[in-house]
């Protein structure tokens, strides 16, 4: 449980760490937009009181959202303790860092602090994300792919792809 913990942590520290240094030093919130490599990256301000992609936006589910993200974040990681894989480590810390990352932002801020920005080939994205969101949907990726490793160790005769031949 204390690696997990402590990868956690170091998740949640990297994701106050972007957010102190973008936001608030360089202070994006009052500049609003700063071109990184254009027209590729950019830092662009945007408060998200939803989830991903601004969903449920305009629904106020502030503390809703809070205590969701610290049961999953709890559960995660009593589930993982038990789990020997690094990766599982790893990802689970990592989910659990970034969710209570975002959880941070919406009690203190009252909304998440997104500023990252990607566009390419002439299409404009109209939405932000933020470190701990990298970490949530990269934490959950690798937990799917080392749950699936893990079954495979315990079950020989587990496919690789798709049914059993």
């Amino acid at each position: 449980m204390i690696r997990i913990a402590i990868t956690s942590f170091l998740a949640f520290g990297l994701d106050r760490l972007s957010k102190i240094i973008i936001v608030d030093w360089l202070n994006l919130i009052s500049v609003q937009t700063i071109p990184v490599f254009p027209p590729y990256l950019s830092f662009v301000m945007a408060w998200n009181k939803g989830v991903n992609f601004g969903f449920l936006n305009s629904f106020d589910a502030r503390w809703l959202l809070v205590a969701i993200s610290i049961v999953v974040s709890l559960a995660l990681m009593s589930w993982a303790r038990n789990k020997s894989g690094w990766v599982l480590i790893l990802a689970s810390g990592a989910v659990a860092g970034g969710a209570l990352g975002n959880a941070y932002d919406r009690i203190v801020y009252g909304a998440v602090a997104d500023y990252i920005n990607v566009s390419c080939c002439g299409i404009n994205n109209p939405y932000s994300f933020n470190v701990a969101d990298v970490l949530i949907f990269g934490g959950a990726i690798f937990l799917a792919l080392g749950y699936e490793a893990e079954k495979r160790r315990g079950d020989p005769a587990a496919p690789i792809r798709g049914g059993r031949i």
